[in-house]
């Protein structure tokens, strides 16, 4: 199966090279996309808008409740490669290669002293659009894809920064509610020009 972006490897298959993926979902998505007035993808499309909007106030600890215990946050190297290469991403590189712990230690030092980076926080906005909804073979999943530019402003002279992306997320139906499972997020930009990665896309 192809990535989002007609490339290979898949992007499900990308967790399976890392070893903190490992313990990763590798529900595939199965068929076309569901209609935009499926109930599914208004389910799908309501939980990004909401998760977009606890990024924006940086609510960490509740994103953090959205996750399930499995998952699996990958943000691959891009790369330039030559059509039909049949990669355009950096083996065994990532921006992010995260689990819930490693997340969860993230999120742990933005509320310390520590977070200089963070400190002053930075003003964020993630724009979300393009979202497409997919079933799997396990209907308590879905694959979601979506395009995401994320602005990022910190203090009052340097000038903000952009950040475009697109999203393949697994999510998945819990008892208490629609959960996180996956997220694999392609770069459009093989060099990221952001002072740093002290956020979430």
């Amino acid at each position: 199966m192809t990535s989002m972006h007609g490339s290979v490897p898949s992007v499900d298959s990308l967790s399976g090279q890392s070893v903190l993926g490992g313990g990763a979902s590798r529900l595939r998505r199965a068929g076309p996309s569901v209609s935009f007035g499926d109930e599914r993808h208004q389910t799908a499309h309501r939980w990004l808008v909401d998760e977009a909007w606890l990024l924006d106030l940086q609510s960490y600890d509740e994103w953090l409740a959205l996750l399930t215990d499995d998952i699996h946050y990958l943000m691959p190297v891009r790369v330039t490669t030559a059509l039909g290469a049949g990669y355009d991403t950096s083996p065994g590189m990532a921006h992010f290669d995260e689990d819930k712990y490693s997340l969860s230690r993230r999120v742990a030092r933005f509320q310390t002293e520590h977070a200089w980076t963070e400190d002053p926080p930075s003003r964020l906005r993630h724009h979300l659009s393009n979202v497409r909804t997919f079933a799997t073979e396990d209907a308590d999943h879905l694959v979601v894809e979506s395009a995401t530019l994320l602005f990022r402003s910190r203090g009052d002279v340097r000038e903000g920064s952009l950040v475009s992306a697109g999203r393949e997320d697994l999510l998945r139906r819990t008892p208490e509610g629609w959960k996180l499972a996956r997220r694999t997020i392609l770069v459009d930009d093989s060099v990221i020009r952001m002072q740093n990665l002290a956020i979430f896309l």
